[in-house]
């Protein structure tokens, strides 16, 4: 099921509220924006709020355009989002009297609902970040999202060719490229080997052997695994992990096909088996955002955090102590289930607007996310894989996470996304995440659980 974006769209009426907590950096020295910004607001009513945050101030006389992000780039110890105001920076320094990027920014909980707002009012960022799967999918079939084929494989093919093979592939629709990536990150589970030692375990390889551990760790007196099981999508992916596991790469082609149904054994199974690890959260998972679970990581009261690779840059700009006691595993296997070599993998992805005014301006933006001073900070500071290959990394200068996390995709079989993005819609995909979360709530079982999926699948995507 495909369905349009306008659907999911909000009044243009609720605009107003909804991008009340965007921060905007603005600092166009535009006297004529000001003034109309002021009429706009004195006309409804209503004050504009934004914020200078660009370190380079515009001229006034540059083209302006925007770029839509989830996070503050200033509020904010993320390596990773630190080396994105880098590249701002740069950018607006560089270009000055010719090009200048406003950056709008809120959280990530808000990140979709204030995009869609945005668009919506008929003012979608000049650019904008996305995740693959039905995300992307919805801003490439309501004609959002700007076809960069011609300009990546004939305008642009220096650029298109240094990107690593394969790196396109889930953000090409019918042969069409429809975003740029700009780092490459896989989930792993994260672990305080200060915590392992004094509990006396090792690092498991099989579900039974994390149980096992997790109990230990308990024991002895510590979390063992923190996890922010309200936000749906962090508990989401330990859910998806646990399906695969269990099931095999298989079932999510089936389930596209309608050759196999929700309620499979299988995934009734994973759903138990996320019960069961559950109840090693922390007492406050149902409440705790990301940023907080992440923190009880960092911060030595939790064992382990099942996370993307991007956590490094989080981990490490806020508490850079915590490296050398941080190890990395794989999601251990599922004894008697399938492969266990198989990695959750996702990218970051620039979208650009197909109502962009300025699309020279935006892809030479585009164009400094991956450049190598961009790409040699992804990994050296960051953490993230890189995306391109022309690019000399130091890994001597990276954190050592980075090396584990690699050692780890070497021995990978295959790849899939996160589950809540590789199913049929954003609906279909928060339906996955609410029950998910009703199971661990003890709202469901998992039988009833997935029944609420398969309910879905049969009215709006098998139909």
């Amino acid at each position: 099921m495909k369905k349009k974006l306008l659907s999911l769209l909000l009044s243009v009426g609720m605009i107003t509220s909804l991008l009340s907590g965007c921060g905007v950096s603005t600092n166009t020295g535009s006297a004529a924006q000001t003034e109309s910004s002021s009429t706009a607001a004195a006309e409804t009513g209503e004050t504009a709020e934004t914020e200078t945050k660009t370190e380079t101030a515009s001229t006034g006389k540059e083209v302006q355009i925007t770029w839509m992000f989830w996070d503050d780039l200033e509020a904010t110890e993320d390596l990773i989002t630190k080396g994105y105001k880098e590249v701002i920076d740069r950018f607006n320094n560089d270009y000055a009297g010719t090009y200048h990027v406003n950056v709008i920014t809120t959280n990530l909980e808000e990140y979709d609902t204030k995009l869609n707002a945005l668009i919506a009012a008929k003012d979608t960022p000049d650019l904008f970040i996305c995740n693959p799967g039905p995300n992307l999918t919805q801003y490439v079939d309501a004609g959002v999202a700007a076809d960069l084929t011609d300009i990546l494989t004939n305008q642009e093919k220096d650029w298109y060719n240094s990107f690593s093979g394969g790196i396109f592939e889930r953000i090409t629709y019918d042969g069409k490229i429809m975003a740029v990536p700009t780092n490459f990150a896989a989930a792993c589970v994260f672990y305080n080997t200060e915590i392992f030692e004094a509990a006396g375990v090792k690092a498991p390889s099989t579900y039974e052997e994390l149980l096992s551990a997790c109990q230990k760790i308990k024991e002895a007196g510590y979390t063992p695994i923190s996890c922010s099981a309200g936000t749906a999508w962090c508990l989401s992916m330990v859910a998806g992990y646990l399906c695969d596991r269990v099931g095999g790469p298989d079932n999510l082609q089936k389930i596209a096909d309608h050759q196999m149904e929700w309620t499979d054994p299988t995934f009734i199974d994973a759903g138990n088996k996320l019960k069961e690890l559950s109840q090693y959260f922390q007492a406050t998972a149902a409440g705790d955002s990301n940023d907080q679970a992440t923190a009880a990581f960092y911060n030595g009261e939790a064992a382990m955090l099942i996370q993307g690779s991007w956590v490094i840059g989080q981990v490490n700009g806020n508490n850079p102590d915590f490296e050398p006691k941080c190890g990395v595993f794989q999601f251990p296997a599922v004894t008697g289930g399938a492969d266990p070599n198989r990695m959750i993998v996702k990218t970051d992805n620039l979208v650009m607007s197909s109502t962009t005014e300025n699309p020279d301006a935006v892809i030479a933006l585009m164009k400094y996310f991956t450049d190598e001073t961009a790409q040699k900070y992804t990994a050296e500071i960051g953490g993230k894989i890189p995306v391109v290959n022309n690019v000399e990394i130091d890994y001597t200068k990276a954190p050592a996470q980075l090396s584990y996390v690699q050692d780890i995709l070497a021995n990978m079989t295959g790849t899939f996304g996160f589950y809540n993005e590789s199913l049929a819609s954003v609906e279909a995909g928060d339906v996955f995440d609410n029950a998910m979360v009703d199971i661990f709530l003890g709202n469901t079982t998992s039988d009833e659980a997935f029944q609420k999926v398969q309910s879905f699948y049969e009215k709006n995507v098998w139909k």
